[in-house]
């Protein structure tokens, strides 16, 4: 038994012992035990666990089915995938701005269900044309995610209101008087959802025949990258990113700095929520065209797992963000071709959300098997 400890020991020391490499080495780690946790479950429902893993690639377009049916192929599979991923980034990239200032945003669900809505009614129902309609629906979209996500950071810094409560009661409110306005001026009677947003001012150019195939291809997509390095480039290389880094590190240490703490987390939460306004723009305007009543996407929620899966930097976010959209967006082909439900890509994104809030507590491990295997080492010399 004490030569088994000393061998997972010094496994984990080897794995995950190089400090320089923890932020990566880490996370897949939590990625592993996670996909075998998953593994354990599928075998408990008498499925093959290797059959329902590449199912989720199939349904993401990342392998090929065996049939496909009209104008499809794995290439559409693929740009519907990519299309499922652009507001995942984004709001992917709202948790982890919050983040760096110590301010955990919940509220994104929210903050993407306002901008969604608000950009509908304002530029998604109008007869704009499409060069002015689309970039119209990214800057409302930004204004009315970066005000929500202001809101919050203002009650956070002006009367202490924990910005976890505000954000998850902005996100019933916005859910419950939002679906209020959809069913009583803008339902579609067969539906029942919103109305359907103008072909000119969404996001996602549907069925566009390419070839024998028709594709749902997303133009935020690039965008979406390009924001992640931007992002990168703001919290690690400006002032900015650095007070941000300095107020969610120590709020006094970063007072007694000169740095106004107050106008950093409202800054921070303007800018989380404009990221997350971009999500609801992207999900609602793209993604989807219509607004489904009384439900908060769920997107905003599976963002956390992705950002704390990444330890919040924004080049992880591209990778983990992949992960979790490959989970959610081929769980639906993982049902019907292995007849598992859907809802395990749901535990396992569970899990990895459980394992990747456990990176601290591995890391702590990993540093004491290093002291241990120190002193062993020593004593043996001496």
């Amino acid at each position: 038994m004490q030569k088994n400890k000393h061998i997972i020991k010094r496994g984990m020391v080897r794995l995950l012992g190089n400090d320089r490499y923890q932020g990566i080495t880490i996370p897949l780690f939590a990625i592993v035990l996670s996909l075998l946790a998953g593994a354990v479950i599928i075998l408990f429902q008498g499925k093959n666990p290797l059959t329902a893993y590449q199912n989720l690639l199939q349904g993401s377009g990342l392998l090929p089915k065996a049939t496909y049916a009209g104008y499809k192929s794995m290439l559409t599979d693929f740009t519907s995938f990519m299309n499922a991923w652009t507001p995942m980034l984004f709001a992917s990239l709202s948790v982890a701005v919050a983040l760096r200032a110590g301010l955990f945003n919940i509220g994104v669900s929210g903050q993407m269900l306002c901008a969604g809505f608000l950009t509908t009614i304002t530029v998604g129902y109008s007869s704009l044309s499409a060069p002015l309609a689309k970039p119209l629906v990214l800057v409302v979209g930004i204004l009315v995610g970066a005000l929500v996500g202001g809101l919050i950071g203002w009650l956070k810094y002006q009367f202490n209101i924990n910005e976890v409560v505000s954000s998850i009661m902005i996100n019933y409110i916005a859910q419950y008087v939002i679906s209020f306005f959809i069913n009583t001026y803008y339902v579609n009677p067969v539906s029942r959802q919103s109305n359907a947003v103008s072909k000119a001012a969404r996001l996602t150019l549907m069925d566009t025949p390419v070839g024998n195939l028709k594709m749902d291809i997303p133009l935020g997509i690039v965008l979406a990258v390009l924001t992640a390095f931007a992002v990168k480039f703001l919290l690690d290389r400006t002032t900015f990113g650095y007070e941000l880094k300095c107020v969610g590190t120590s709020r006094n240490a970063a007072r007694y700095a000169g740095i106004h703490v107050g106008r950093n987390m409202i800054a921070a939460m303007v800018f989380s929520g404009g990221l997350a306004g971009l999500s609801g723009v992207t999900y609602f305007l793209g993604y989807f065209g219509s607004i489904q009543p009384r439900v908060l996407p769920s997107t905003g929620f599976d963002a956390i797992a992705v950002s704390l899966l990444a330890n919040s930097n924004p080049i992880g976010i591209i990778a983990s963000s992949f992960l979790i959209t490959v989970l959610s967006k081929g769980s639906t082909y993982m049902n019907s071709a292995s007849g598992l439900e859907s809802e395990i890509a749901s535990v396992i994104t569970g899990v990895i959300l459980l394992f990747s809030a456990c990176g601290a507590f591995i890391q702590y491990k990993v540093k004491s098997y290093q002291d241990e295997l120190k002193e062993e080492t020593e004593r043996g010399k001496g």
